[in-house]
C-alpha cells in the first residue's frame, strides 16, 4: 500500500509538459497547438495530429512520425473517412510530400 502510494504521488509531482514528438534529424514538434487522434483501425496509422491553423499533418506510421505541411483540412478529413488509412497515406500524402506539395521546409 505504501509502494502504491508513493507512486501516485511521484506521479502526481512530477513536472507535466507539453507533448512532442521527435522528428529525428528534423528536431521535436510541440504539440499542444495539435489536435490528435489514436488511430485503432488501421494496420499501418496509429496516430493522426493535425493543426488546423498551421495546415500541418503528423501521421504516426509503426512508430515513426512523418510530417506533412500545407495539408487542407479536406485532406485531413478525406484521411480520417478513408476505407485505408495505410494506403490514403502512401497514394496521397507520401507521393504528394515527394513532389513537394506538402513537403515541410527544413
Amino acid at each position: 500500500m505504501v509502494r502504491a502510494a508513493t507512486l501516485l504521488l511521484g506521479l502526481l509531482a512530477a513536472p507535466v509538459g507539453p507533448e512532442t514528438v521527435d522528428l529525428g534529424r528534423h528536431g521535436r514538434i510541440d504539440l499542444s497547438t495539435f489536435e490528435c487522434r489514436d488511430i485503432n483501425r488501421s494496420t499501418m496509422v496509429q496516430r493522426v495530429c493535425y493543426d488546423a491553423a498551421q495546415r500541418a499533418l503528423l501521421v504516426a506510421v509503426r512508430g515513426n512520425y512523418q510530417h506533412y505541411c500545407g495539408v487542407p483540412l479536406a485532406t485531413f478529413d478525406a484521411l480520417m473517412n478513408a476505407p485505408s488509412m495505410g494506403i490514403f497515406v502512401n497514394r496521397v500524402l507520401r507521393i504528394a510530400g515527394a513532389d513537394g506539395r506538402y513537403a515541410c521546409p527544413t
